[in-house]
């Protein structure tokens, strides 16, 4: 059973630093203002997806999770008037990045199937399931940036 604990843990942290390195490998490239710019009518800016990320992270594995008593405004993820410089926004991700990794590696075989509940996540009904749909939710998101830093470079 041990071993099997720290199979789980070690595939869920690496693809956790995996997600993250991709999104670096293509926001990193961006000034400032290309981060905060959205190239269409419509949608999110980068920034806005690295703020939108760091949130949901820091609720539904930081709050949780590891109790990390972090209040989310999900709308502000989305909304921030005054956003921060890119530098600070990345640090945040990258600080919730290794709060997730450490929460994972902390848990026990037993941990993994604890129930789990969180506003607006009906569908992971245990600590497990909510890893892994963050994790694919951060993927789906850094899918976006990367079109977003690609449409960035040609304007």
């Amino acid at each position: 059973m041990a071993e099997r604990n720290e199979t789980i843990a070690n595939g869920l942290a690496a693809y956790y630093e995996y997600v993250a390195a991709h999104l670096h490998e293509w926001v990193d490239p961006l000034s400032n203002e290309q981060f905060w710019r959205n190239p269409f009518p419509y949608g999110n800016s980068v920034g806005h997806l690295v703020l939108h990320l760091t949130g949901n992270l820091n609720y539904y594995i930081g709050a949780r999770v590891a109790g990390t008593g972090y209040v989310r405004d999900r709308d502000r993820e989305f909304r921030e008037q005054q956003p921060p410089q890119k530098s600070e926004a990345l640090q945040a991700f990258d600080r919730t990045i290794a709060m997730v990794v450490e929460t994972i590696r902390k848990q026990s075989a037993e941990d993994w199937g604890k129930t789990y509940t969180a506003e607006l996540e009906p569908e992971a009904e245990d600590r497990f399931q909510i890893f892994v749909r963050c994790a694919g939710h951060a993927y789906h998101h850094v899918g976006q940036m990367v079109y977003l830093s690609r449409e960035l470079a040609r304007t």
